[in-house]
């Protein structure tokens, strides 16, 4: 297998990142690219076991045990539910294809085949009024000083008469938002988690870690002038820049006892995907030694402000009481990691669970004390787009 530190060459590589999207298999294929490389598994050699060791223990050993079986550069590959105390979706592949990053191949600004006509029957749950009365109940408890932010979701269930084409449906996410996360794995039996994810949890390589913690977002608009006038209006927000400043805040307490450094930028700046405008600060950091692996970093960041609350504990609860559904896979996180403690973990969110005719899409967003249930049903709504564009479905 090729290492996973030899996958950005000073010049692009023609095809070659766009080679690894196009053989994308749905069942036992695993399929991760990010702005600095692509990545596609065959196989499964092992499973990481569900037990009572902590997660990072247990994928640490899986990897041991790969490398003494005669596995010269194992890696994972998978998805960690939302609860990382549930069953995750972890294993070794019997083989790893690299490539450089999608954005840096020429031949990712084809434009994927639009999606054919279908009749998709769309169920939301819960239904836009019941979430808007959730988020309503939360900001009565958040102004009586309960607690300060809880993210609550809400979920599309499309259901269609005929077979999903994953590969497809993977083709146009990944090449809508290039220089983004896109990532598609198995989740279950007859079950694909895939999506187009913005935000890194944390990367590690050697002895540095970045993470890219996003919160506060404003939906993009079509007309030129009124997006720039929607980004800078979320510059100078109030209330997004607070709900940014509690995540980062929270990024950097997680952080700081890995470290030797850590560098947290004052202000954040803007991210762009195809659909939304959010609130990012990218922070570095020198790792102390022994370093932390990256999935060790990871379980100490998750789950942050950004797709909880605060303070999490009664966040978490919040979010049982308020939410109609399972998580599970949704805000949890997606990447891979390899014996030397390398790796990339994302957030998993602007996501879908797929199965043979059934497609359930998650958004969720952010509520603080003067946030608007309107607003924010709007925003998951926004949010919903990256995949309702993707399969030619409407709200």
């Amino acid at each position: 297998m090729t290492s996973t530190q030899d996958v950005a060459p000073a010049a692009p590589t023609v095809g070659a990142a766009t080679a690894l999207l196009d053989a994308y298999q749905p069942g036992d294929d695993r399929f991760f690219a990010s702005p600095t490389r692509t990545l596609l598994a065959h196989g499964t050699r092992a499973e990481v076991p569900h037990d009572a060791r902590p997660l990072a223990e247990r994928v640490a050993a899986a990897l041991r045990e790969q490398m003494a079986a005669g596995n010269p550069a194992p890696v994972v590959v998978g998805a960690i539910p939302f609860d990382h105390e549930e069953p995750a979706a972890l294993a070794v592949p019997e083989a790893v294809r690299w490539a450089p990053a999608l954005h840096r191949d020429p031949l990712i600004g084809v434009p994927a085949e639009a999606p054919g006509d279908a009749d998709w029957d769309v169920c939301q749950v819960p239904a836009p009024e019941e979430y808007a009365a959730s988020v309503a109940r939360a900001v009565q408890r958040m102004r009586a000083g309960e607690f300060s932010k809880v993210v609550l979701a809400r979920t599309l269930e499309l259901r269609s008469p005929q077979p999903l084409d994953l590969p497809a449906l993977l083709q146009r996410l990944a090449r809508r938002d290039p220089s983004g996360y896109t990532f598609a794995v198995p989740s279950g039996p007859g079950r694909t988690l895939l999506g187009a994810s913005p935000e890194l949890l944390v990367s590690r390589r050697g002895g540095r870690l970045v993470a890219n913690p996003l919160a506060g977002s404003t939906p993009r608009s079509a007309d030129l002038a009124e997006d720039v006038r929607r980004a800078a209006a979320l510059l100078r927000s109030p209330k997004d820049l607070h709900e940014h400043a509690v995540v980062v805040d929270a990024v950097r307490a997680a952080l700081a006892p890995y470290c030797d450094d850590l560098d947290v930028p004052e202000r954040p700046t803007l991210v762009r995907t195809a659909a939304m405008w959010h609130l990012s600060t990218t922070v570095t950091g020198t790792l102390r030694e022994p370093a932390a692996s990256a999935l060790e970093l990871a379980c100490a960041l998750h789950p942050t402000p950004a797709v909880c609350g605060t303070p999490t504990p009664l966040a978490r609860e919040v979010i049982r009481d308020l939410e109609p559904f399972d998580r599970s896979l949704f805000t949890g996180m997606v990447g891979w990691g390899d014996a030397q403690g390398d790796g990339e973990w994302v957030v998993t969110i602007r996501c879908a669970e797929a199965g043979q005719d059934l497609l359930r899409l998650y958004a969720g967003a952010g509520v603080v004390a003067d946030s608007s249930p309107e607003a924010e049903t709007a925003e998951t709504g926004a949010k919903f787009r990256t995949f309702l564009n993707a399969v030619g479905a409407e709200l």
